[in-house]
């Protein structure tokens, strides 16, 4: 049911109303939907450099595709926030706290860099 690469669902029926989990299809169709728009986006590009396109028309298709890869970026952090991080954050485990926490700051180093 989920596609996403590296999204493991959270289980059903440990304080995930099926609302909740309605939601999460929701988003994964729009994220899907994103994805396959812009690998659409991406195949064009490909082609506007086969035809010898202007370069800055490129640059700028290149441009857009960026924006939407950092929509899809937004939409799956919420989503993790919103379900595993809120989870790991009201659990009693230290250490699932401390973990998901480190993956929060990994992915927030990584994004200082681009």
């Amino acid at each position: 049911m989920y596609d996403i690469v590296g999204y493991d669902p959270p289980p059903t029926g440990e304080g995930y109303p099926s609302q909740v989990m309605a939601e999460l299809d929701e988003v994964s169709r729009e994220i899907v939907e994103r994805l396959k728009n812009i690998e659409g986006h991406v195949r064009g590009i490909q082609r506007m450099v086969e035809n010898g396109e202007y370069c800055i028309d490129v640059v700028n298709q290149v441009l857009a595709v960026q924006r939407a890869l950092h929509k899809v970026n937004r939409l799956v952090l919420d989503r993790h926030l919103h379900t595993c991080v809120s989870t790991a954050m009201n659990s009693s485990d230290a250490a699932e706290r401390e973990r998901v926490i480190a993956e929060i700051m990994d992915v927030f180093e990584a994004t200082s860099k681009l």
